[in-house]
């Protein structure tokens, strides 16, 4: 762990001022939340048959997709400015910051109205609900997509997107023994599935709000500034607690099994941590990554000797084989969950790196009259990306096993790579290496970097999680309205709200 932590004076509590400019970015935030919460029922991505659309004043935003749009881009607006503010108020190296008590409330706050409206940013929830309602009826979900295995006129067939209704589950085996005991207890209910993964998503994200300070302390980082740019951030709001994706599980266990296996780093505590990464990888693969990184931290705590290091790696290598073939042979699905590791890759992003250099080298091969390479340039493109990223590990757990870098900082690096250079990229996929990396690395110039990237994600989702197709004049009419009404909201909070920039006495660079 870094050597200055605990070296820093410990800032001390709002004044006067600044707690009533807390109080105005707690309500101003807040009300964006209500504001996405209303735009969510007509312009989320709600089930197809909306059951709030028939009630006559709760389904009125239903009803008018234009002005439930607009509700929700200003609500998307709101919040981010309001954590932007709010980030002025928790930058380290602070006279005065925001307390830890401060800061969850007001997380608490902008919560609430997502974790009870309808989901926004993706549809993804949809498809968990029908690949778990697969494997609850004794069928291969790793074999069969929701089309076949359900039929086409199954209601959660009907809401899942069309690129995944065909396409075997690219989840891990353990998410998938869940979501059958979910699907078990919500029967043909979509509705309260939806409510009930959203719990599920919730203790993920609880999960990560207990580990985050407290690794955070041990590197060296203030608790409140590692919370506010990782669990208060908006892709959080929008993405885990809104959208559901099963990155809160994936990171609240892998960071609560690490702080777990640093407090009691003995062979039972390592035993125990590797356990829960194992379920971690197991509910969604990247997750993995961290045995590695986490062993390199267990082996220096017990002398940093390549026997440490040799005796650390036997063990967790036995925790993994021991873990997977029992999640495996439980699971009935056999090794099929080793194959579909790749069925995410399929959906192509082109704003992913290297699939984007593909596409573009395809585009010009066609104009230049050379035919259309695309695919071809795809699997070259796929190969060199995994090259990277094993690559970029292998170094960093050999430089973090010698001390030149913390093995947090290496997890979240690693991680950040393996999103960047994948064939696939989501907004949500920064979560990997955001989280890791707001706890560990202290650096001025990659928070700013950081708060800029979330920011400018944040608003790069539409709220349906959709296209516009048939019906593309709603949304430059809804951003227009959402623009003017956030000058407006803007004015009213005129000198009531703290300054967008950090402070210039904000720390500097840590070293490793």
């Amino acid at each position: 762990m870094d050597d200055t932590a605990g070296t820093a004076p410990e800032p001390g509590p709002l004044d006067h001022r600044e707690r009533r400019q807390l109080d105005v970015v707690r309500r101003f935030g807040t009300t964006g939340a209500l504001m996405l919460g209303v735009g969510a029922i007509g312009a989320g991505a709600a089930p197809v048959d909306n059951p709030l659309s028939g009630i006559r004043l709760i389904g009125l935003p239903a009803r008018i997709p234009t002005v439930a749009m607009a509700c929700a881009w200003l609500g998307m607006l709101m919040i981010v400015i309001a954590w932007l503010w709010l980030g002025s108020l928790s930058w380290p190296g602070r006279a005065r910051m925001v307390s830890r008590s401060q800061l969850d409330r007001t997380v608490i706050m902008w919560a609430i109205p997502f974790a009870i409206a309808p989901p926004l940013f993706s549809r993804d929830m949809y498809a968990y609900l029908a690949q778990s309602e697969v494997a609850a009826r004794g069928l291969d979900p790793y074999v069969l997509g929701p089309a076949f295995a359900l039929g086409v006129d199954n209601p959660f067939t009907g809401n899942v997107p069309n690129i995944w209704r065909d396409t075997p589950a690219p989840y891990g085996p353990l998410f998938l023994m869940f979501g059958r005991g979910i699907a078990t207890i919500v029967g043909d209910n979509i509705v309260f599935g939806v409510l009930l993964w959203r719990v599920v998503m919730i203790i993920g994200l609880g999960l990560a709000i207990w580990a985050i300070p407290r690794l955070a302390e041990r590197c060296g980082v203030h608790p409140v500034a590692a919370l506010w740019l990782s669990a208060a951030n908006p892709l959080v709001f929008f993405h885990v607690v809104s959208g559901m994706h099963n990155e809160a599980l994936l990171v609240g266990v892998m960071l609560a099994g690490i702080e777990l296996g640093l407090r009691y780093p003995n062979v039972w505590g390592l035993i125990g941590a590797g356990t829960l990464l194992v379920i971690g990888g197991a509910i969604k693969p990247p997750g993995f990554i961290a045995l590695g990184f986490f062993g390199i931290y267990v082996a220096r705590l017990w002398g940093a000797r390549y026997r440490d290091l040799f005796t650390v790696a036997a063990i967790l290598t036995a925790v993994f084989l021991a873990g997977m073939t029992i999640i495996t042979v439980t699971s009935g699905w056999g090794l099929g969950w080793v194959e579909t590791f790749d069925v995410p890759n399929r959906l192509k992003t082109w704003v992913a790196p290297l699939t984007g250099l593909a596409g573009a080298g395809g585009g010009i091969g066609m104009l230049f009259g050379l035919g259309n390479h695309t695919e071809q340039l795809l699997n070259i493109t796929k190969v060199i990306g995994y090259a990277l990223i094993g690559g970029i590990c292998l170094r960093l757990l050999w430089t973090s096993f010698h001390g030149r870098i913390d093995p947090m900082r290496g997890l979240g690096i690693t991680l950040g790579a393996l999103a960047l250079f994948g064939p696939v990229l989501h907004p949500w996929y920064l979560l990997w290496a955001l989280v890791p990396l707001a706890l560990s690395v202290h650096d001025t110039r990659f928070r700013l970097g950081a708060v800029a990237i979330s920011a400018v994600l944040a608003l790069s989702v539409q709220p349906t999680g959709a296209g516009f197709e048939l019906r593309a004049f709603v949304l430059p009419l809804s951003v227009t309205a959402a623009l003017i009404a956030f000058a407006l909201t803007l004015l009213l909070v005129r000198g009531k709200v703290p300054s967008l920039w950090p402070p210039r006495s904000g720390a500097s660079a840590l070293t490793s």
